[in-house]
């Protein structure tokens, strides 16, 4: 590259040497002057039938690339020689005239279309650079006869305005629900409801309720909505009196905790199942006691359950007392589940070491709230919003987001995943037509944003893509250089 210290307006001014009778006319079309990566690239059809010379003469066409400071890089030339000149060519190891690289035609064998192409590193000047044509005519004695140069085309750099990234705040659906549950093997004396503190193993059971509780009581950030209790009994005795024993005892351990608890009385709840022939079943399969397929049967049978377990004490007396003795004790116990909800929260700070201990307490307002203090595209804005998916993967506005946070920093495979859970909502297709542009694949944008004639965003997008369209053909045009 050299720089010939010219504005573009002078080159194009600059006078023949001598008459302009000689220079023969170029037709110019199919022009494509564009960036491709790292390159810039030259297509076109030059239209060499005008270009007779006589024997002793040449023309040489050779395009330049030209800035508006005058930088200048001259592309590859083609001659059209003469026969005396083409034969002087030849006898000069193939030497051209431009003295640079060059495709030569002997005049009498030109074709009349020549497809002509060329590809540079492209250099930041060639931003809004002009591509022109050299037209050298030369003399017998290589003597410069005549000269112009032309215009031909501009370089525009479309840079395609990028599609407005626009965040959706999530609906308010309330504050984040969690439990905790379990079970505790309570021992009642038989046949009674009461509750014995320091029985077998109460002390035990007991404090594990008690400490669930705690738990959740402790946390400052959450608020007890419910205590859930059910009561189980085992498959001996009359089933009639299994279910008094499993509503009483389930009472009774109800009003265990009311005493240990400050609780509104409708904060706790009761449940209860008389026998837990479920539980049963469990046992048996993990078991490898004999008549196992037989007994399994029965359990699944349906038949009352007072004479089902008769049947089986009946048939398999050994396995009976077996179960009686190992796996019934099991069966007489109460599931628990604590339910609270989590606090609101509005300190950014607050919300910040949330989603890093324990992300899954925090509600789409939460992490919203925190997304738009955050500067677009940093390292904590984009793991905002990749945190938020993460908690609610099937969330559609939640998807949105993360696929424009996406977006934002380039990555499209990310933000097509995260588009593919998005649904149909307006703000989904305009994130799918902006994913797109952002590909290049203008005509499936265009279809994207032309489904939301209200919003003003894709109508902006819609805009740009006839803009680039427009600069598109324009390069396409047939010129003649006379």
């Amino acid at each position: 590259m050299k720089k010939l210290g010219l504005l573009t307006a002078a080159l194009i001014a600059a006078a023949p040497l001598t008459s302009a009778k000689g220079i023969a006319p170029v037709g110019v079309d199919s022009i494509s002057f564009d960036r491709h990566g790292e390159y810039m690239m030259l297509d076109m059809n030059l239209d060499l039938t005008p270009t007779d010379v006589q024997s002793r003469r040449a023309q040489v066409l050779t395009p330049l690339i030209v800035s508006e400071n005058g930088d200048t890089l001259s592309l590859p030339s083609v001659g059209v020689y003469g026969r005396q000149r083409y034969i002087n060519y030849l006898r000069n190891d193939r030497a051209g005239l431009s003295r640079e690289s060059e495709t030569a035609f002997k005049a009498s064998e030109r074709p009349a279309d020549f497809s002509y192409e060329a590809a540079v590193p492209f250099q930041p000047w060639m931003n809004g650079s002009q591509l022109l044509m050299r037209r050298r005519l030369f003399g017998c004695a290589n003597c410069l006869i005549e000269e112009r140069i032309d215009p031909v085309t501009t370089y525009f750099q479309v840079n395609p305005a990028i599609p407005e990234i626009i965040y959706f705040d999530a609906k308010d659906e309330g504050p984040v629900v969690e439990s905790l549950e379990g079970a505790a093997y309570i021992d009642f004396i038989v046949d009674k409801t009461n509750i014995e503190p320091n029985y077998r193993r109460n002390p035990q059971e007991l404090f594990k309720i008690q400490s669930t509780i705690d738990t959740v009581l402790n946390d400052k950030d959450v608020r007890i909505t419910g205590v859930w209790l059910k009561g189980f009994a085992s498959p001996e005795s009359p089933y009639s009196h299994n279910t008094d024993l499993a509503i009483g005892r389930t009472k009774a351990l109800k009003e265990h905790i009311r005493q240990l608890y400050n609780f509104d009385p409708d904060i706790i709840a009761t449940d209860y199942e008389p026998e837990d022939w479920a539980g049963l079943r469990r046992f048996v399969v993990a078991s490898n006691i004999d008549h196992k397929s037989e007994i399994l049967e029965l359990i699944d049978s349906d038949m009352a359950p007072d004479p089902k377990e008769a049947l089986i004490k009946k048939r398999f007396p050994k396995e009976y007392k077996f179960m009686l003795d190992n796996f019934y004790p099991a069966l007489r116990h109460t599931e628990y589940r604590i339910t609270y909800e989590v606090k609101r929260f509005d300190d950014l700070e607050k919300i910040r070491q949330v989603m890093r201990t324990r992300p899954n307490r925090l509600t789409l307002r939460d992490f919203f709230l925190l997304g738009n203090a955050c500067a677009p595209g940093s390292d904590e804005f984009n793991e905002v919003y990749e945190t938020a998916v993460r908690m609610y993967p099937d969330n559609p506005v939640a998807n949105i987001n993360a696929a424009n946070a996406a977006l934002q920093r380039k990555d499209y495979v990310t933000a097509e995943k995260y588009l593919s859970r998005a649904g149909d909502s307006p703000e989904a297709v305009y994130a799918r037509g902006s994913l797109a542009f952002s590909q290049g694949q203008y005509d499936k944008s265009e279809s994207l944003m032309r489904q939301l004639p209200d919003m003003k965003a894709a109508r902006d997008v819609l805009d740009e893509i006839a803009r680039i369209r427009a600069h598109s053909q324009e390069k396409v045009s047939r010129i003649s250089l006379d």
